[in-house]
């Protein structure tokens, strides 16, 4: 309701101001029409229309905000990051706007790239973060630490690899409980699912894929209609992250989620991707929509849990089945075992039968 009001104001405003077809859907009347209706939230309504209409040949293209072209080196970094990392739209504008702080500060202190020390990033970095949330900070240092090491591996203008220099600060009896459910905890959340509406349809299909293949909320956003075989209960995952394609078994109680959620609650749209949004104009949906679905299916069911345990769960039903790492590592679409072995925690019940002849 709140798109279709916003859309209402739009077309009013266009209108009003008889703005001609071909700048309609430009960053400038955008922004002049969120200053004129005050309308705060108004760019997301009018930002996906243009999308929908770009994909239907009606213009040009979409509206884009105005992107501050940098030096040629970061730039073809960013063009390699995209084409070799499974990174979604806004993990590219955050790492532009990391790389745009990062010349600036260069450019400042008059420092060239092949001239950079660890402690001109570090005292970056310090600046740079210090009204920076933790998960933000972490975000700007995995940003740097990647730019750096493209820097010394690909281009070779670092004469040393300064990337494992960025770390955070240590943590101190900071343990954490294993991020995996439990057998009963996974049985509330199956007993939970429901089929009462489009939303629960989509939600229960995308639970089954985390649940059964261990794929990641980004993974489950990419899945396209191509890529399922319904005959021979395969699906193809050709986008992983790291470049590493895989074909996975479709157990029988995914498919029958999946099948539920095409029939059931699918819009018909021209869009390959299976996941698409609930309202018009029927986009894929996002890794955050994803793991927001999954997140709030769980914690109906009574779960302190995200979509991320689904993953993990599946690394410990692996271990427990008899996997060994390198196994799990192929499964989990992991660059390093160093990774995976991350994803394993101790798995009490297991240990206990193979070291005490015990079971619980």
């Amino acid at each position: 309701m709140r798109y279709e009001q916003v859309l209402k104001h739009f077309l009013y405003f266009i209108n009003k101001m008889a703005i001609p077809w071909d700048v309609v859907f430009t960053f400038e009347t955008l922004k002049n029409f969120q200053k004129e209706s005050g309308l705060i939230h108004a760019s997301s309504p009018v930002r996906r229309l243009s999308r929908y209409l770009f994909e239907q040949n009606r213009i040009q293209r979409p509206i884009e905000k105005p992107i501050q072209k940098l030096p040629e080196i970061y730039e073809d970094y960013l063009l390699y990051y995209a084409k070799t990392r499974q990174v979604c739209h806004f993990q590219l504008l955050r790492s532009r706007r990391t790389l745009q702080a990062l010349n600036d500060y260069l450019a400042r202190h008059n420092i060239k790239l092949p001239n950079i020390r660890i402690e001109h990033i570090d005292t970056f970095l310090s600046e740079r973060n210090v009204n920076f949330t933790p998960i933000t900070r972490q975000n700007q240092r995995s940003n740097v630490r990647q730019f750096l090491s493209y820097l010394y591996h690909q281009r070779r203008i670092l004469k040393r690899n300064f990337a494992p220099l960025i770390v955070g600060a240590p943590l101190f009896a900071q343990a954490k409980p294993p991020r995996f459910l439990r057998p009963d905890e996974v049985q509330r959340l199956f007993d939970s699912l429901s089929t009462c509406c489009a939303k629960a349809l989509r939600t229960s299909a995308m639970i089954h894929l985390g649940y059964t293949l261990g794929l990641r909320p980004k993974e489950i956003s990419l899945i396209t209609l191509d890529g399922i075989s319904f005959g021979q209960c395969e699906i193809h995952l050709p986008d992983r992250k790291s470049n590493n394609p895989i074909k996975l078994p479709l157990p029988e109680v995914a498919i029958k989620a999946i099948a539920a959620y095409i029939v059931g609650a699918r819009a018909k749209s021209s869009q390959r991707r299976l996941f698409l949004s609930l309202r018009a104009p029927h986009e894929p949906i996002t890794p955050a929509a994803v793991s927001k679905d999954i997140g709030l299916c769980m914690r109906k069911a009574g779960l302190s849990s995200s979509a991320y345990w689904l993953r993990h769960t599946y690394a410990q039903n692996l271990l427990e089945a008899g996997a060994s790492v390198f196994e799990i590592k192929q499964m989990l679409g992991h660059d390093r075992i160093r990774t995976t072995q991350r994803y394993i925690h101790i798995h009490t019940r297991l240990m206990r039968e193979v070291l005490f002849d015990d079971s619980l």
